[in-house]
């Protein structure tokens, strides 16, 4: 989630003005970057509990830490909440989850490298404190209650109202992690394109890299219980969003769902101002009732835009929102898998045709399954795995034709390795913990926290 707001920009007083917001995000296919986002659960190496913000040990001094490596702090209230340098930016989630927003690059061979020099970083400072860094979807051993909340003034907002919406959201804001990738487009037409394909192949996203199979130490009799939380968050505000395959999708398309999206915050003065639950149509006409007479910015609706959390999220870039956090092979994987689909024309196309057919239902069935039964989940008398093949080989192609080379002449098809083990296997990385478990684990999740540990 995002570092504090910064209302900015013209008065909204129409829809028009969003719609051209979203279509600003247009650009040239050499001007398409990369972004990858990731995060991890930060615990005590001595006892694996999650830090607190303050004291010695805590997520403040995680954050201090870093800024010897030219990090900037960024400050709420007092409390250092979000570091940035060169584009990227260190966020805290709501349970000290410990977020990377890497920098728009050019190339998977860039991000993977940011990855890695971030995460030796935190290794350095997590080496002083005793703290440890751990790559999974959910956190596999502490309880709600035992998770500290972190300082910032739009959680306190979401945690009052998400138990009015659903019996998981505060779940998903204290214990899931994910690994995410943020990709261009060239025109609306290209944007629909994206959006629907990207849309359709969530669920094999959340089974390739399904990684969260305990809750409370033991299995919770899924495979990617963090992708299940989602469908007990906000209703209004997730799921596959099935306009998006309808005749006349568009920018003003996603800017009315968006408008129908109720409201958590607005950010005056250095504050957040609860306003859950009311109309941004409202606050467009001046009638909001927390503030009366006043027009939102178009910084106001770039934070409402962060309130949305459905499978794919349309910003001026689209962003994959599908997959468990996991191990650095698997966040180098994620941007690999999504660019080699998405960013070569013929590859755009060949995904298109596999699932251009699709109903709605079987949209909805796919979601609704893999997060139990990941690769297994069955298809129209195959199963995602086969998809899975399928896609990968799509995106093994695409990422052969952008020809990326790395200092050692490798394209960007390295990266798909990890995931083409996976789908040859059928086997779910959720499913190889189990295994372990059961063996070598000897009942006890605590090993986890070694086993994957960065």
């Amino acid at each position: 989630m995002s570092a504090p707001a910064q209302p900015s920009g013209e008065p909204v007083t129409s829809k028009a003005q969003l719609v051209e917001y979203a279509a600003a995000g247009c650009k040239p296919a050499e001007s398409w970057r990369i972004g990858t986002e990731h995060e991890k659960f930060a615990f005590r190496c001595d006892d694996l509990r999650p830090l607190t913000y303050e004291g010695p040990r805590g997520i403040q001094a995680v954050l201090q830490g870093l800024e010897a490596f030219g990090w900037e702090p960024v400050e709420e209230a007092g409390h250092v909440i979000a570091l940035l340098k060169d584009g990227a930016s260190v966020t805290l989630e709501p349970g000290g989850q410990l977020e990377l927003s890497g920098a728009p690059v050019e190339t998977v061979h860039q991000t993977c490298r940011e990855v890695n020099e971030h995460l030796k970083q935190v290794k350095e400072i997590g080496g002083r404190l005793n703290v440890g860094f751990l790559g999974l979807g959910f956190n596999p051993k502490w309880e709600r209650k035992d998770v500290p909340w972190m300082p910032k003034g739009r959680y306190a907002i979401m945690r009052r109202y998400m138990p009015l919406k659903g019996q998981l959201g505060l779940d998903m804001m204290l214990r899931t992690c994910t690994v995410q990738v943020n990709l261009d487009f060239a025109s609306e037409a290209d944007m629909v394109k994206k959006f629907r394909v990207s849309l359709a192949l969530q669920p094999l996203a959340t089974a390739l890299w399904a990684n969260s199979p305990f809750v409370e130490g033991k299995p919770s009799g899924l495979l990617s219980y963090r992708s299940h939380i989602w469908t007990d968050t906000d209703s209004d505000r997730t799921g596959i969003l099935p306009f998006v395959f309808e005749d006349g999708m568009s920018f003003e398309r996603y800017v009315d769902y968006a408008l129908d999206v109720p409201m958590y915050f607005v950010y005056r003065d250095g504050a957040y101002i609860d306003v859950a639950g009311s109309s941004f149509k409202d606050f467009m006409a001046g009638k909001l009732a927390a503030l009366p007479g006043q027009l939102p910015t178009l910084g106001d609706w770039v934070d409402h835009l962060t309130t949305m959390f459905p499978e794919v999220r349309l910003k001026r870039f689209l962003e994959m929102r599908g997959a468990d956090g996991g191990p650095w092979r698997r966040l180098c994987a994620l941007p690999a898998f999504w660019v080699g689909l998405l960013y070569d024309q013929t590859a755009l196309d060949a995904a298109w045709d596999m699932l251009k057919d699709w109903t709605i239902e079987e949209h909805s069935a796919l979601r609704d399954a893999v997060p139990t039964s990941g690769l297994a989940t069955r298809f129209r008398g195959g199963t995602v795995r086969d998809l899975a093949v399928q896609a990968l080989a799509i995106a093994e192609d695409g990422l052969k034709r952008r020809a990326r080379l790395d200092a050692y002449g490798r394209d960007e098809t390295i990266f798909l390795q990890t995931l083409n083990a996976i789908a040859q296997s059928g086997v779910t990385p959720a499913e190889d913990m189990l295994r372990d478990f059961h063996g070598r684990w000897a009942g006890n999740v605590d090993e986890a926290y070694r086993d994957y540990c960065y």
